[in-house]
C-alpha cells in the first residue's frame, strides 16, 4: 500500500519554512564569526555549515524524512572535508571568496564531529517542526506527517 501524498500547501510551507532557517542560519553563523574567536567560533562555524546543509536539503526536498535530510547533509559537509585533502578547494578558495566560504582550503579531522553535531542539531529541529505540523494538520498524537 503507498502511503499517503503530503499535500501542496504542507509541501509550500516546508519549503518556506526552510528557507527562513537558511537566513537565520547563515546570520548565526555571520554572527559567531563577529562575535567570538577561536575553538568555539570555528567549531561552531563546521556545525552551523551543516545545519545550513540540511536546510538547503529540505528547501529542494521537502517530502525528505529528517534522517534523510541531516545524513544527506551530513554526507555533502564530510565530502567536502575529504575534498580538502587535495589541492582542489585551496586553488579554488584562493581566487574565489565564494569557494572559500563553501569548500575551505584545509583538511581538519575535528570538523567531522561538527559536521555530525550540525546534522544532529538539523534533524533535532526538522524532526520537531513535522511533529508540529502533525498536530497542527490534526494528526493523532506520535504519528509522522504524511509523506
Amino acid at each position: 500500500m503507498r502511503p499517503p501524498t503530503r499535500p501542496p500547501a504542507l509541501t509550500a510551507r516546508t519549503r518556506a519554512v526552510a528557507a527562513v532557517a537558511a537566513v537565520v542560519t547563515v546570520a548565526a553563523g555571520l554572527a559567531v564569526r563577529a562575535g567570538a574567536d577561536g575553538a568555539f567560533a570555528k567549531y561552531a562555524g563546521s556545525a552551523l555549515y551543516t545545519v545550513l546543509l540540511c536546510t538547503l536539503v529540505a528547501l529542494c526536498a521537502p517530502r525528505a524524512r529528517p534522517a534523510a535530510v541531516a545524513s544527506t547533509a551530513l554526507a555533502l559537509s564530510w565530502a567536502v572535508e575529504f575534498a580538502q585533502l587535495t589541492d582542489v578547494p585551496a586553488e579554488l578558495s584562493a581566487h574565489s571568496t565564494a569557494a572559500r566560504l563553501v569548500l575551505g582550503s584545509t583538511f581538519n579531522a575535528p570538523d567531522l564531529l561538527w559536521y555530525a553535531v550540525g546534522a544532529a542539531a538539523g534533524w533535532a529541529v526538522h524532526t520537531g517542526v513535522r511533529r508540529r505540523a502533525a498536530s497542527a494538520a490534526g494528526c493523532a498524537p506520535g504519528a509522522s506527517v504524511p509523506r
